[in-house]
């Protein structure tokens, strides 16, 4: 079973998030900033796939440095943005290779899809 680090501020987005991914057969963890996803990926704690939102409030590092950092920590891990807002090619370029941004709302079938796709990246 892949085991999924959410990283979302918003209590109630990271909430939904957590139901529908683990409705899926996944575990999750999760974080609402980046200090509380580092503890986590400094752990040996197993986690597969990291779903961060790239603009966390009250943040010095966002969700693009997360997953940097993150990488640097766990090669293997597979990464899956998300925002609210609109992703120009200066953010892209801070994206890890390969990666994907899910825009906000999403539904239900496209968090699915992009996870599944994530996981088999």
């Amino acid at each position: 079973m892949a085991v999924i680090l959410i990283v979302e501020d918003d209590a109630f987005i990271r909430v939904i998030a957590e139901m529908m991914i683990e409705d899926w057969g996944y575990e999750t963890l999760s974080a609402s900033d980046v200090d509380e996803a580092m503890t986590l990926l400094r752990s040996s704690q197993k986690i597969d796939g990291l779903f961060t939102d790239i603009y966390l409030k009250a943040a010095v590092l966002g969700g693009c440095e997360l997953a940097q950092q993150a990488i640097k920590l766990r090669p293997l891990l597979r990464v899956l943005y998300t925002t609210g807002n609109f992703v120009n090619d200066k953010m892209k370029s801070l994206f890890v290779e390969g990666t994907e941004c899910l825009v906000k709302p999403y539904t239900q079938n496209q968090l699915k899809v992009s996870v599944e796709h994530m996981l088999a990246a």
